[in-house]
């Protein structure tokens, strides 16, 4: 089957495209890419209306799953529903369920996950550690053959600089990127939010961001006396940033991501509008606004690569608890995009061209992933946009199975029109009048 998107604006930086463009899908791949493109008599012709923008399909390279072993928070199913609710073609999932996806039998369960859902695609990352204990390395090569993009510890930083020397080397044979979560767990100790005033004043143990930087730091050092591939997962504090920035300065492989809660967001939350909402409780924590405005800063000046989401659902019960007791995290693939656009791009912070890089093109390219453009042959995944859409975020209509979010009840400008993953519409908004 043919279709033609007819007289779009399509944004794709990998390929320089800014403008009016009509797209011709054969099947899952795309076939030719121009202006005014003629239609056969056996091709669907969709007319793309004013508003609505094309780009390449979103990529989110931070989210959790939690199938197997946690399927009362998320499964693949749901959580691959919420992933093109969100306008994401492709997520790649952490390997923090039960068991933890350190052998290519957790990883082939995922992909049979995702095939059956048949909604985005998944790209699974395996463990660095055995049971990610920081004891014993994966059998890397075989979490590579089975279809893992990269691998992490993720929920714990690899606890050893040897261990994470020796998977920076072992990666480097298969140019698979190290996802390291910086945590210095001494520093951290049994801190649950952001040290600082508000902390303080409200009676919690506090994690100074210093326990993210020394780790950062670290693993950069490896990367370069390696010359292995490091990515730093969710950055939250000012003093890794200016730890990337030096590495990149120094030639290192680092690259790094930020997600919309710590752009946004800082630990004035914690205190209002509800004191110790635990929907404000994540790891890395919300820090204050010096290290909110850094993130931000580094998303304009092109120091952060990635935006990522970390996408952590929880059950209600589980979060609906003393703030000390509950789990960190929150969802978020669902409120991404409108974050994007209302915090950063109406407001002229970044072009709409960026933050495609940051949400599709670096993605892949630190993933080494299909996707991140627009080109003939590739396949058809395509993201279809609503700058303008005005959008009040509803956790209870969330397609997540987990409601833990802090943007409840945010108005905000900016939303998905629709999701194509090879070829096929897997999500249409109701609230955009597109036929697609």
């Amino acid at each position: 089957m043919k279709r033609l998107l007819k007289g779009g604006r399509v944004v794709d930086p990998a390929n320089g495209r800014d403008g009016i463009f009509d797209i011709l899908i054969d099947g899952d791949r795309i076939a030719k890419v121009g202006a005014g493109l003629a239609a056969d008599a056996d091709t669907q012709v969709i007319e793309i209306p004013a508003g609505v923008v094309i780009t390449p399909g979103l990529i989110d390279m931070h989210v959790h799953l939690r199938e197997p072993g946690q399927e009362h928070k998320e499964t693949v199913a749901t959580g691959t529903l919420s992933a093109v609710t969100g306008g994401f073609t492709a997520v790649a999932c952490m390997p923090n369920t039960s068991p933890v996806n350190d052998n290519a039998g957790v990883t082939q369960y995922v992909l049979k996950k995702a095939a059956d859902a048949n909604l985005a695609r998944v790209y699974p990352i395996g463990a660095v550690s055995l049971g990610q204990k920081g004891e014993q390395m994966a059998e890397l090569g075989e979490l590579k053959e089975a279809g893992c993009v990269a691998v992490t510890d993720d929920g714990h930083p690899i606890k050893t600089a040897l261990l994470a020397r020796r998977a920076l080397e072992y990666t480097k044979m298969f140019d698979m990127v190290v996802i390291e979560h910086c945590e210095d767990p001494s520093l951290k100790g049994d801190g649950v939010a952001h040290e600082g005033v508000v902390a303080s004043k409200l009676g919690l143990r506090g994690i100074p961001g210093e326990a993210e930087s020394i780790m950062a730091q670290r693993d950069i050092a490896l990367a370069e006396l390696t010359g292995g591939r490091i990515h730093i997962a969710h950055m939250s504090a000012r003093q890794t940033l200016d730890a990337v920035r030096v590495g990149k300065s120094r030639g290192a492989n680092v690259t790094c991501e930020v997600a919309p809660h710590h752009f946004i967001l800082t630990d004035e939350m914690l205190a209002a509008p509800v004191a110790y909402d635990t929907n404000t409780k994540m790891n890395p924590p919300l820090r204050e606004t010096a290290d909110r405005d850094a993130m931000l800063q580094g998303i304009v000046d092109g120091s952060v690569d990635v935006i990522a989401t970390d996408h952590a659902p929880h059950h209600y019960d589980e979060k609906h608890v003393e703030f000390d007791r509950a789990p960190f995290g929150i969802t978020g693939l669902e409120t991404c995009v409108s974050l994007c656009f209302d915090r950063l791009v109406h407001p002229g912070l970044i072009t709409f061209a960026r933050l495609i890089e940051l949400l599709s093109v670096n993605p892949a390219r630190i993933l080494r992933v299909q996707g991140g453009s627009i080109s003939e042959g590739a396949p058809a995944d395509l993201t279809l946009l609503a700058p303008d859409l005005a959008v009040t975020v509803d956790a209870k209509a969330m397609k997540s199975k987990s409601k833990n979010t802090p943007f409840d009840g945010w108005t905000l400008r900016g939303g998905v029109a629709a999701t194509i993953v090879g070829g096929r519409t897997v999500y249409a908004n109701p609230a955009v009048a597109l036929s697609v």
